[in-house]
Formats: structure tokens, sequence, C-alpha cells
């Protein structure tokens, strides 16, 4: 039986779509290999490349900048030079901790809100402004040094 089982093969098929069912499957797949798949694949490079300057903007890195500016240029070298900017990402400011005497700087990317006064300065400027203004009347009707009234 087994015998009889490899001497007649029995039918196969290439795919499980037939007639117009695989010419559509055919062309989806050429849609999605020939536009969809690159444009996924530079997003995701792009994506990778800018990976040190945000890592070094969440750490609050003080040369976010210049990680930043190492990143575009490894785009144009062909991501020779993104290594570096990954280490320079993580790396800890030891030179700038010496001369600034910390290693870590707030970057403009938050909003930064005023903060309102209260009443408490509210009530000091006005009690200020009514000060100054006595000062000028006070100043304002007083003879200057050489006799004459200002």
């Amino acid at each position: 039986m087994l015998f009889g089982l490899l001497a007649f093969p029995t039918r196969t098929h290439a795919s499980f779509l037939h007639g117009e069912t695989l010419d559509t499957a055919a062309d989806v797949l050429t849609w999605i290999v020939l536009v969809v798949a690159p444009l996924v694949g530079i997003a995701v490079f792009l994506l990778i490349h800018i990976l040190p300057e945000k890592i070094a903007e969440k750490k609050q890195h003080p040369q976010a900048k210049a990680i930043q500016c190492l990143c575009l240029l490894s785009l144009v070298f062909g991501g020779l030079l993104w290594p570096f900017a990954w280490l320079w990402a993580y790396s800890k400011p030891v030179l700038y901790k010496m001369a600034y005497g910390s290693d870590k700087v707030a970057h403009d990317h938050e909003e930064t809100v005023e903060p309102t006064l209260n009443t408490d300065e509210d009530a000091e400027l006005k009690q200020l402004r009514k000060r100054v203004a006595e000062l000028e009347t006070r100043q304002a009707g007083k003879p200057s040094a050489d006799g004459r009234k200002a």
C-alpha cells in the first residue's frame, strides 16, 4: 500500500489561489514590496539615526546640539558616525562638570510657564510703585544742587 501511494502521486498545486485571485494577490504584494517596504525602511532608518539626539536631550546632556549635528552628519556619511553619536550621548561630560559645576543642562523644548504673582507680591508691587511715585514728586519739588528747581 505504501508503494502504491508513492508510485501514484496526488495532484499538487503551487499556490492555494487560482485565476483572478492569484493576480490580485500578486498585485498587492508588488505594491507592498516596491512602495510600502522602502518607505517603512527609510522611516525606521531615520528614527534610528536621531535616537542619540533624543537620548542626549532626555539625559540633559550639555552638548546635545553637537550630538544632533553629528547625527545629521552621520546621515550624509552613510551612518559611519552614528556609533560615535551614540557613545557621546551616553558619556558623562567630565570637563563640562569641572568647568560649570554640573553635567546637566535643561533644554528649551519644554514650554516655560511664567509664574503668576500671588496676592502678597501684588500688594508689595503696588506699595513699591506708590513709594517710587512719592520719591519722584519729592524730587520734582526739591531744588537741585545749583539752586534751580528740577
